[in-house]
């Protein structure tokens, strides 16, 4: 049994990525076969893990079971309260290497970036305003 050891035995061809157990190995082989064995009703998007269905499910049902005890904030994610308390906490870990700044999402630093390079991705057809 490999629950509190690190060894990764089952080594996908395809990729490289080593896993646990076989079982994760079938999952994780649908992501290059692009298999999606889980379809929504509402919608029709379909993933490869059921998983990921249920999860996606609560955008439909409003379903919001992760809760921040601090402000009262919820979300369908445990990954989204995680970056929430961030806010509370004061945890910045996306940082600028070339300012310093600090932000407490990716996406923020992505966006922040911008300001050093120069690039402005997004451009109005009608005035040629970028941004």
């Amino acid at each position: 049994m490999r629950i509190h050891t690190e060894e990764r035995p089952y080594k996908c061809e395809v990729c490289g990525k080593a896993l646990k157990h076989s079982s994760t190995l079938k999952i994780h082989m649908r992501i290059h076969s692009r298999e999606r064995l889980y379809k929504c009703e509402e919608c029709g998007y379909a993933f490869n893990q059921s998983s990921t269905l249920k999860t996606h499910m609560r955008i439909h049902t409003g379903e919001r079971p992760y809760k921040c005890e601090k402000c009262g904030y919820a979300c369908n994610r445990s990954y989204d309260l995680k970056r929430h308390m961030r806010i509370h906490i004061g945890e910045r870990p996306y940082e600028c290497e070339e300012c310093g700044y600090a932000c407490n999402q990716s996406y923020d630093l992505k966006k922040h970036t911008r300001i050093h390079s120069g690039k402005r991705p997004y451009k109005c057809e009608e005035i040629g305003y970028a941004c």
